[in-house]
């Protein structure tokens, strides 16, 4: 029979990642075939910057989590697994598929974006999606577009009343 403080810390754990999933908006697994520490901590300074976070749960326990909320990954997870999650639901698979271009030994399988099963052709089509900003600007620079379009027409017609 296990040591009930030993499972006390699992089941904190498994709190732990519950809690992470429903907090977050994406929830990306990776796979780790011999990244150095210094490549790791590498990864985890470029989540942070997106607001995101790099955790390393043993896959029974997160199976269990998951399990817990009514998502089956029991199947995908198997092999050394790394977790990415944060609160916005593109930048951290943004940060992971630019890591992973530069170090093949990190590998995106699949995630939970916003609470739905993704699977690794969605991800890798998120992580070509541009930033908030860039979105934005994209949006304005449409909108200006219109605006001047109909500021030549209107140029162009008064140029046409003042001719006749």
């Amino acid at each position: 029979m296990a040591n009930q403080k030993i499972l006390d810390q699992k089941q904190a754990v498994i709190d732990e990642i519950v809690e992470n999933v429903k907090n977050s908006s994406s929830f990306i697994f990776m796979e780790n075939h011999g990244l150095t520490v210094a490549e790791t901590m590498e990864l985890r300074r470029a989540l942070k910057e997106s607001g995101s976070e790099l955790k390393i749960y043993k896959n029974t326990l997160v199976n269990r989590a998951l399990t817990s909320m009514d998502i089956n990954l029991s199947d995908e997870l198997n092999g050394p697994k790394v977790v990415a999650f944060g609160k916005d639901a593109i930048e951290p698979i943004k940060a992971v598929a630019k890591f992973a271009e530069k170090h093949p030994n990190l590998e995106l399988k699949l995630g939970l974006v916003d609470g739905e099963v993704t699977d690794l052709a969605t991800l890798k089509k998120l992580a070509t999606i541009p930033s908030r900003e860039g979105l934005l600007t994209m949006f304005a620079g449409g909108l200006m577009g219109i605006a001047r379009d109909f500021a030549i027409c209107l140029d162009l017609h008064a140029k046409n009343l003042e001719e006749k």
